[in-house]
């Protein structure tokens, strides 16, 4: 028995002097805990809308005031007419728009019965859901005040419609997630374990004498999975269309690449961290548990980004599937061209290259 309690007072003792062990008992359930408690949330908080009054009148702005006062909603702009409803989904922003019929008020008042039209961007069903909701739980409510406060009993009908999903799909939203999260996962791994399967395997000798040089060793590890990767990526998309049924709505080359692009980011990714690790089993840990966290959760796949805490909204901008689901969102769902997607290309083709420059330097370091 004294021999056994020895025994587990040395494991203690170990235990607390080694740091890393430490930071994996109390670090990462902490760090989890805070980012599981912040990001998965059906909450709405300052969700973009537009809004179209056609009436202009003292109860339809009573009622906007209301909705905007709430904390939920944002208003990002007035409309002046139907046509721009469309437009100003297409910029992303909108979440969104509320149209008053024309004499709203007057109906609401004098007939008993007014009506307002809610539009909500689909391509996120579970945001419009909840957007929809809220919002007639406002209009209800105002409805409530209203009748008690006039003694009559007006009433306001909504209209519902869901633009780019009228089916509400859920694959709708997870195709373009569960296919960022695929390629980054896919592409990453495989060139990960390339330079330290070198390093295990004692061929790293043969490339330190070799003529080429650490971009030219870099590119040559890379390449090859580019053209397996876009294989893949292809694939992806024919069982969304074949049995999913998700449409493309977009130019399907300009779909190719930009899924060339990130599987660019992704490759570099993995590369970089292949530089930085000794071993294969680190490596394969990294892109796998490293990666497919942070894809599901800071990425926009399930929650809205914009529901986040400031920080956690500010991680969000460095993971380029955040980039790459909006991107698809546009030119599968929306069928948007180049002019709506260039912010989101230029910051994966930024990320590619600091990526590829980061492991160029750090190869150059190992060599020496």
């Amino acid at each position: 028995m004294k021999r056994l309690l020895g025994f587990i007072n040395k494991e203690v003792f170990h235990i607390l002097r080694d740091p890393r062990t430490l930071a994996i008992l109390f670090g990462i359930p902490v760090i989890q805990m805070l980012l599981f408690g912040f990001a998965i949330t059906n909450e709405i908080k300052d969700a973009k809308i537009a809004i179209l009054d056609l009436s202009h009148d003292q109860t339809s702005e009573k009622l906007t005031n209301k909705i905007i006062s709430t904390g939920y909603f944002q208003l990002d702009r007035y409309l002046s007419a139907a046509s721009d409803i469309d437009a100003v989904f297409r910029e992303g922003n909108v979440r969104m728009v509320l149209v008053f019929e024309p004499n709203f008020g007057q109906k609401f008042v004098k007939e008993g019965k007014a009506s307002v039209q809610l539009i909500a961007d689909a391509s996120e069903p579970n945001t419009a859901n909840l957007l929809v909701n809220y919002t007639q739980g406002i209009i209800f409510d105002f409805v409530r005040l209203e009748n008690a406060a006039g003694g009559v009993s007006p009433g306001i009908t909504t209209e519902v419609r869901m633009a780019y999903n009228p089916g509400l799909k859920g694959v709708f939203m997870f195709v373009p997630g569960i296919m960022a999260m695929l390629l980054i996962l896919i592409s990453a791994l495989m060139t990960s374990i390339s330079i330290t399967r070198e390093k295990e395997m004692g061929t790293m000798e043969v490339l330190l004498v070799s003529p080429l040089r650490p971009f030219q060793i870099i590119l040559g590890k890379v390449l090859p999975y580019v053209l397996l990767s876009i294989i893949n990526a292809i694939l992806i998309l024919l069982v969304a269309k074949l049995v999913f049924g998700v449409p493309v709505m977009g130019s399907i080359a300009l779909l190719m690449l930009e899924c060339t692009l990130y599987i660019m980011v992704s490759l570099s990714l993995g590369i970089l961290i292949s530089t930085l690790v000794k071993t294969q089993q680190v490596a394969m840990m990294i892109s796998l548990v490293g990666l497919m966290l942070p894809t599901i959760l800071l990425s926009g796949f399930i929650y809205p980004i914009e529901n986040m805490p400031l920080p956690l909204q500010g991680l969000c901008q460095i993971m380029p599937p955040r980039w790459f689901i909006a991107i698809l969102k546009e030119i599968m769902l929306k069928g948007n061209g180049f002019a709506y997607i260039w912010k989101e290309t230029l910051v994966l083709v930024a990320m590619t290259v600091i990526f590829i420059s980061i492991s160029v330097k750090k190869f150059k370091i190992r060599l020496a």
